[in-house]
């Protein structure tokens, strides 16, 4: 399944290489504020989400904006058996309007 949501990006970090035991590794991870559960009445305000988001190569395309930033996400829920998670499949900067300058 998958849909699109507006969501902030915090941080972006890419990690490639191979560990002491031989396994390679290549993945983007991305850093977004995600609003706490505040059904309960005991939490308030934004703690910040990991999304995995392509190989490594992919966090070239982002590493030149202003961070934080706003962006379209293209968001799709996968399932391995009994578990469920969300992962990001596209993610597109909203156009940054320049503000005019006070006269």
């Amino acid at each position: 399944m998958k849909f699109q949501t507006e969501l902030k990006v915090l941080g972006m970090k890419s990690s490639k290489g191979k560990m002491d035991n031989g396994m390679e590794f290549d993945s983007t991870k991305v850093y977004v504020e995600t609003p706490l559960d505040d059904s309960k009445g005991n939490a308030k305000g934004c703690s910040v989400a990991e999304y995995n988001l392509g190989l490594a190569e992919e966090f070239n395309k982002y590493k030149h904006l202003p961070f934080p930033f706003m962006a379209t996400a293209t968001v799709e829920v996968v399932v391995s058996g009994k578990n469920q998670k969300m992962q990001l499949s596209e993610l597109k900067p909203v156009d940054m309007v320049k503000q005019p300058k006070a006269a």
